[in-house]
């Protein structure tokens, strides 16, 4: 175990931010340092694998003759750490605390992406072979929409191919009670360009004459939910596939945390959709939210100013069976049929297919051996469930392979992912070697 936690400081320290150019070099550094990692856990045929943005990395060990292959992905570039007040301690220098290896990335997902290496070290050591023939495949380029990533998949499908996939992004309920994510919701968005002038004007010499920008795209966009939640967009709910009564039962099950939720985020209350639980909103439903608007002045104090244009960011999130691009194109057409006339009005909408949702069959036969796997290590069965993020790369192993993946995971919910002082429990790594060590056992038989 102490092993595993100077390794997780070792990668912490590399700041592989993906998103940031300024930055380039420490994602090829992180690169590096895995596939070395990938080495000294015993895989063979290790190269880093350049893509159009940053590098992926690949290994295998291949020798568990009429056993199936299994492909394991996760990825190791990070968000940034900003704001930087917010940490205890320097998010790249990474330190022990109660329990608990704060740093940036310690949770998503560096740590993860260590466990299955770290079982196939310890299989490898204990008996010289492991179950199955497994590949790993690690991205760099995750936290921005996994960009390179089709066109990797579709450059080598023969060196990827696989009969199971496992991705190590993924979470459990709480320290001692496993889950397993079985679907996540898609996304799609917009942006809303409002104009009404050429620029901002006088509002004494011109206000009371020209439309108001601000107040356009604010009618605008109180015309895409209802005051009660649901969104209003024509034919937005369409395709959206029905949950059944079990599903929602067992959901209904689970220890009820959105008391737990509104106190985290400072919120006065919960608010969406009617007819369905907090839960049910954020596993099963899709939304539409705003997620910014830029108008006017913005300075301090005061300006008379009518704003000449306003502009907005929307953002959905889609559950099965919603095609991004049909949502984005709804999103459009509800958007330009409700604009004032009196102001242009431009829409750039946009669904890409990485953002399509996804729901694992629930028959699939490396599901069942994850719950095995979960059930071993935790002593009770686990639980499945949904999350209302998108992780682009599960629908693009779909598109380009063919193949559904299971997320299997050891990150918890409470460990400050892409906020400061992200952590996760030491705890946690030694418990995620022996479920991937499980995994692997159960995926043979």
């Amino acid at each position: 175990m102490t092993d595993l936690v100077e390794d997780l400081k070792a990668l912490i320290r590399i700041p592989s931010i993906s998103r940031d150019p300024a930055h380039a070099a420490d994602v090829a550094a992180a690169a590096d340092w895995i596939a070395g990692r990938m080495r000294g856990a015993g895989l063979e045929h290790v190269a880093v694998m350049p893509t159009s943005g940053h590098p992926a990395v690949y290994g295998d060990w291949l020798h568990a003759a009429g056993r199936p292959t299994v492909l394991i992905y996760a990825h190791y570039d990070i968000q940034p750490p900003e704001p930087l007040a917010g940490w205890s301690s320097p998010p790249f220098a990474p330190e022990v605390r109660d329990g608990r290896l704060y740093g940036r990335g310690a949770s998503d997902m560096k740590a993860n992406l260590l466990l299955p290496l770290g079982a196939c070290q310890s299989l490898r050591e204990a008996g010289g072979a492991l179950p199955v023939n497994v590949r790993f495949l690690y991205e760099g380029e995750e936290e921005v929409g996994s960009r390179s990533l089709p066109g990797l998949l579709a450059a080598h499908r023969d060196l990827l191919a696989c009969e199971h996939a496992i991705s190590a992004d993924a979470l459990q309920l709480g320290e001692d009670r496993p889950g397993l994510l079985v679907g996540l919701r898609g996304s799609a968005g917009a942006e809303v360009h409002v104009r009404s002038a050429a620029s901002d004007v006088h509002s004494g010499r011109m206000g009371g004459l020209l439309p108001n920008a601000a107040l356009a795209l604010a009618r605008i966009l109180a015309g895409l939910v209802g005051p009660e939640g649901r969104i209003l967009v024509e034919g937005f709910y369409d395709d959206v596939r029905p949950v059944s009564a079990h599903e929602r039962a067992a959901m209904a099950a689970l220890p009820d945390d959105s008391e737990d939720l509104r106190r985290a985020v400072g919120a006065r209350a919960l608010h969406g959709e009617p007819g369905f639980t907090p839960r049910e909103r954020n596993w099963i439903r899709p939304t539409l939210d705003v997620s910014g608007i830029t108008a006017g002045y913005q300075g301090p104090g005061n300006r008379t100013i009518v704003p000449g244009a306003a502009h907005a960011k929307i953002t959905c999130r889609l559950v099965p069976d919603q095609e991004p691009a049909r949502i984005a194109s709804l999103l459009r057409a509800h958007i330009l049929a409700h604009a004032p006339a009196e102001v242009e009005v431009t829409v750039n909408a946009s669904g890409q297919r990485a953002g399509r949702p996804y729901l694992v069959p629930a028959d699939h036969p490396a599901l069942a051996a994850a719950e095995r796997a979960l059930a071993r290590v935790y002593g009770r069965q686990p639980d499945r469930t949904r999350m209302g993020s998108t992780v682009p790369a599960l629908s693009i192993l779909r598109e380009e392979l063919g193949i559904w993946t299971v997320p299997f995971g050891f990150s918890l919910p409470d460990e400050n992912a892409h906020a400061p002082d992200e952590f996760i429990r030491v705890r946690s790594l030694e418990r995620g070697v022996q479920g991937f060590r499980a995994l692997l056992e159960e995926l043979a038989r």
